[in-house]
């Protein structure tokens, strides 16, 4: 019997892994995804609190994909953010009428976008392998070979590494990363409230990092606390009734009364940057090319950015009888995703950096920034095109163009 060759397998059934495999198979692409954990959970997934921001660009891509119509229903638009530093006057205000009718993103639970790639991974009869850890690798002339823990091996010309930050193919494949960890960490947890957000995202900033208050569905938000790391065992220590407290002193009365659910998560704050993003027949996807600070909401974004990068990428080789793997390929995509990334990763360090301190002469200087830029409307218009999605050298997918 010939040995079954993929063109793509991807290693990670994560939202970004899942999304590249749906959007590989739906194009003709024959994919192959390898999930350690069970790939039967996500079509089970239940709502844990945890959503993701869906900029209006990665909603392009997740329509062109054939995702997007499953998740809408469930996606809680974005028509304002409001930025402020704690209680203090100053304050940036991005509304969608300066720049169009359209919502500046979405909010959607990640147990939704879970279950709908579940579904839709079953419907393109993506061929999984799951429940099963990836033991080793081979990237030999004409395909790679993955050894799988089950004794099985799954060959595909082109290889892709969508297996988180810490990512144990990137290691073994012998990419470098740079890295490093901040004093925080991230709490993450979901509150119902009496009065409607009217699809309004908060984000304040206080000395320990940003609060966000970002909208949902029915009512809800889902709430992004940054705290410093050394005042987190308190908090996940306190009982649901302090920790109710606590997230309500934060918030406010501007929502009512609150009803604070007793999940939580706590992640502690990190970037991770791949010195590389390939090799021969090896590329890197999604956080295991990078992860970064949540404070602008963006990990997921740029992920769906690599997603559909990617994507065109192996199709036009496909289509022009290249191999997928080849260096030109992996090349073509490093130099395409690298820079957009690094920029992201400079620009939420340096937001992180500038706001979570209370050195007098910067928090002067950023409080009459925050009033500069409200006041400079081109300004503004192009930062929030930028948050979008809709500004640089965009792929066919966030262009609303067919692969």
């Amino acid at each position: 019997m010939d040995t079954e060759v993929f063109d793509v397998a991807v290693v990670g059934g994560g939202m970004i892994g899942s999304s590249l495999a749906v959007g590989l198979e739906g194009a003709g692409v024959r994919t192959a995804l390898v999930e350690r954990s069970s790939m039967a959970n996500l079509a089970t997934a239940t709502f844990d609190g945890r959503g993701s921001a869906i900029a209006a660009g990665s909603k392009q891509i997740l329509e062109g994909v054939g995702l997007w119509d499953a998740l809408a229903a469930d996606a809680e638009p974005i028509l304002e953010i409001r930025v402020a530093e704690g209680s203090a006057p100053f304050f940036l205000h991005y509304n969608h009428h300066d720049i169009g009718d359209g919502p500046l993103g979405w909010i959607v639970e990640n147990a939704v976008i879970r279950r709908t790639l579940g579904d839709a991974i079953a419907d393109n009869k993506i061929s999984v392998f799951d429940g099963v850890e990836v033991e080793g690798a081979r990237f030999e002339r004409d395909y790679a070979t993955l050894k799988l823990a089950s004794g099985d091996q799954v060959n595909a010309r082109l290889v892709v590494a969508a297996d988180g930050r810490n990512s144990q193919l990137r290691d073994n494949v012998g990419i470098e990363t740079v890295r490093w960890s901040y004093p925080q960490t991230g709490i993450v947890c979901s509150v119902e409230h009496e009065i409607s957000h009217r699809g309004i995202a908060h984000e304040h900033f206080f000395p320990s990092g940003p609060f966000a208050i970002l909208p949902m569905t029915r009512n809800r938000s889902s709430i992004v606390w940054t705290e410093r790391a050394s005042d987190v065992p308190h908090i996940r220590n306190m009982d649901e009734g302090a920790f109710a407290t606590e997230i309500s002193s934060r918030i406010g009365k501007f929502l009512g009364e609150l009803k604070v659910r007793p999940e939580r998560w706590f992640y502690p704050l990190s970037v991770v940057h791949a010195k590389r993003y390939g090799a021969w027949r090896f590329v890197l996807a999604g956080d295991a090319a990078h992860a970064i600070h949540p404070i602008a909401g963006q990990g997921f974004n740029i992920g769906m950015r690599d997603v559909a990068v990617l994507a065109e990428v192996v199709v036009d080789a496909l289509r022009l009888g290249l191999d997928p793997g080849s260096h030109d390929v992996v090349d073509r995509y490093e130099h395409w995703r690298k820079p957009d990334n690094m920029l992201m990763i400079a620009a939420t360090d340096t937001l992180n950096r500038l706001f979570s301190n209370e050195v007098l002469p910067i928090k002067v200087a950023r409080n009459f920034g925050l009033s500069a830029v409200n006041r400079a409307k081109p300004l503004k218009r192009l930062l929030m095109r930028r948050a979008m999605g809709a500004v640089g050298r965009l792929p066919r997918l966030a262009r609303g163009e067919p692969l």
